[in-house]
């Protein structure tokens, strides 16, 4: 009997096939405010004299590559061995500062895209998207303007970017960074807010108008969990496996984390990473890997806290001393599970 070679060949292709389409690949995402991630240029449309060399922080360019650097050790060291496919930055100044991260530091190797906003934040200050194009399809992105009243201070835009996971499920990422508590936690909170109502306004839309929507919203709130802006406005939820998952509902993976940053000794979780309840359920092609949401502490982002006692990020700068660290903030990291690749 003669058996052609295009006979083997799909016999030899259909197993590959049938692996490829059941194969179980892990999608990581992490959200990292990275500490006044200004370039040393003087912008003279932004308030960021301060981070330039004749600034009162002295901000050199070698101490802006050695920060370059550190941002980007921390992205790998969180990625492991598969690198991280999605990563929302907060506080970096402009494109320049986004395509120096990914152009002259180990970073090239990974073949990074990006987006950002491109607010009318004073400071010059706005967040970020990192993706991997192997893992994730951007589709399209937009700016949320929060409105300000007059004589307030602009405010930055929140950052949608929606785009196609491996699985080819359509996933809604919106990257925060919430106006600070600047005057007073109570005093501030009105602005924080407006913010989430913009941001609530556009997850209540994708909710009415997609058959499933996918969920991912990640930042420095400048709250903690339990704070009206999250647990009231937003309604997120902490999750638990006996929970009634809804899928129109937001679920915070922090919600009883220990802290992401340290204020006059007392840490604070305030940042976030918060799904809807279809990315929790298994069932699902795409969803969030059990046990994997956690604050990613090595020690080398640490160093012990002589003034309260106990350990605290290994900052850039402590007040207006330089000290030549990573970030007051700690990032957060998740692992979701992507079924059946279809790409």
């Amino acid at each position: 009997m003669k058996i052609s070679l295009l006979t083997i060949g799909v016999v030899v292709f259909l197993p590959f096939l049938c692996v490829l389409g059941n194969a179980q690949i892990h999608f990581s995402v992490m959200s990292y405010n990275v500490e006044n991630l200004f370039d040393t240029v003087n912008d003279p449309l932004m308030e960021d004299d301060e981070f330039t060399p004749a600034g009162n922080r002295f901000w050199t360019k070698s101490r802006y590559y050695r920060k370059l650097q550190y941002v980007a050790q921390v992205i790998q060291a969180a990625g492991e061995w598969t690198g991280v496919a999605l990563v929302g930055l907060c506080e970096v100044e402009n494109d320049s500062v986004v395509e120096h991260l990914l152009r002259r530091t180990p970073l090239y190797k990974e073949d990074y895209q990006y987006c950002m906003t491109h607010g009318c934040d004073k400071r010059g200050i706005n967040v970020a998207l990192l993706y991997q194009r192997d893992q994730f399809r951007m589709l399209g992105m937009e700016e949320l303007h929060v409105p300000t009243a007059v004589r307030e201070r602009p405010t930055r835009n929140i950052l949608h970017v929606w785009g196609e996971v491996l699985s080819s499920d359509t996933l809604d990422v919106f990257v925060c960074h919430l106006p600070s508590r600047y005057g007073g936690e109570l005093a501030s909170r009105k602005r924080r807010k407006e913010a989430v109502g913009v941001l609530r306004k556009c997850t209540d839309s994708l909710f009415f108008f997609r058959k499933s929507p996918k969920i991912l919203i990640m930042g420095d709130f400048n709250d903690t969990p339990q704070d009206e802006t999250l647990e009231q406005e937003l309604q997120a939820s902490p999750f638990h496996e006996d929970n009634l998952l809804e899928e129109n509902r937001l679920y915070n993976l922090f919600y009883e984390a220990s802290g992401s940053h340290k204020y006059q000794g007392e840490w604070n979780q305030l940042d976030h990473i918060l799904v809807n309840g279809a990315l929790l359920q298994e069932k699902q092609s795409f969803y969030v890997k059990e046990g994997s949401a956690h604050v990613f502490a090595p020690s080398f982002l640490l160093k012990p806290d002589k003034t309260w006692r106990g350990i605290r990020p290994f900052r850039t700068y402590y007040g207006f001393k330089y000290e030549g660290g990573y970030s007051d903030h700690l990032p957060l990291r998740v692992t979701f599970i992507c079924k059946g690749v279809k790409w």
